[in-house]
């Protein structure tokens, strides 16, 4: 989720705790420090796109920093270290259990495991979910003796439209399997919608990508690829940092090279991305017309 989400949640997470102001900021707080590994943004797009949601997001995170958290509000207020730690922990988790819901992968098992667990039910920004988050915000305000009943339905639609949308997807998933032949199926939301996914199907050597509609009951094929990186240019691009980065992060990447009069284009595409229109979640090395890297470069 972004970053607004995730602190429209601290602040709809206070309304159960204490009436009390280093509570409401500790939920706020926790609620948003795991995105704190923006700061890798800086050496790069393709370095904040290796280190984005990895060990801030991560099994160890969720007990050190909200430890470390809660010391810091110890000092400032003297007393309350044990709810200081539960409301931060709380938040902290929360975050990391939104971030799970979403397409984008969470190393949640980080520094133990690298690998990136996601349930793909979600985009990475959620209308809904925000939108629900917004309403039970200024409820709050407007219906003052009920913040609490406010804020448990709000985290019930939330809760609601994930199930819901787990349910869709294992339907999709189940019709896509019984009309297409594939050694992997890979299903991820597509942004304000409930019945069509996008979809990725594997084999050893060939790609497709396309759309499942549980509204038609048709699955459309947007691309059939073929899928080769033995080109020089390719294999010289993966030595690139870019590349690297954004292999470390890309579950279906497909290369393509594009030669033009006086240099040559290795484009990476991230195919469970390819439903957004324009050129996104894509790694580009230029080479010269002596095959030396001219450029190379990460947009999201």
């Amino acid at each position: 989720m972004d970053p607004v989400t995730h602190t429209l949640t601290g602040i709809t997470l206070s309304n159960f705790a204490p009436k009390r102001r280093a509570f409401f900021w500790i939920l706020v707080i926790s609620s948003v420090l795991p995105d704190i590994d923006y700061v890798t943004r800086i050496p790069g797009l393709d370095v904040f796109l290796r280190y984005h949601r990895g060990i801030t997001h991560g099994i160890l995170a969720v007990i050190l920093v909200p430890l470390l958290l809660s010391l810091v509000f110890r000092i400032i207020y003297g007393s309350g270290f044990f709810h200081f730690f539960l409301f931060s922990f709380i938040g902290y988790s929360i975050h990391i259990l939104m971030d799970l819901t979403n397409q984008y992968g969470t190393r949640v098992l980080s520094p133990f495991d690298w690998h990136q667990y996601s349930l793909g039910l979600t985009f990475i920004i959620e209308p809904y979910v925000t939108l629900t988050l917004i309403t039970a915000v200024i409820a709050t305000k407007v219906f003052r003796k009920k913040p609490i009943l406010i804020s448990l339905i709000a985290f019930l639609c939330i809760s609601g439209y994930v199930a819901g949308k787990y349910v869709l997807k294992g339907v999709a998933e189940s019709f896509l399997k019984d009309r297409i032949e594939s050694e992997e199926v890979y299903l991820a939301p597509l942004p304000n919608d409930f019945l069509r996914w996008w979809y990725v199907a594997r084999t050893s050597d060939k790609i497709q990508t396309g759309m499942v509609d549980l509204f038609t009951q048709r699955v459309y094929l947007h691309d059939n690829l073929v899928y080769s990186d033995d080109d020089p240019l390719i294999v010289r691009s993966r030595e690139t940092r870019v590349v690297r980065n954004f292999l470390y992060f890309a579950r279906f990447p497909y290369p393509s090279v594009f030669t033009k009069e006086k240099y040559t284009l290795v484009e990476w595409r991230e195919l469970s991305y390819a439903y957004i229109p324009g050129r996104h979640f894509v790694a580009d090395v230029i080479f010269d017309q002596n095959g030396a890297v001219i450029d190379s470069s990460f947009r999201f």
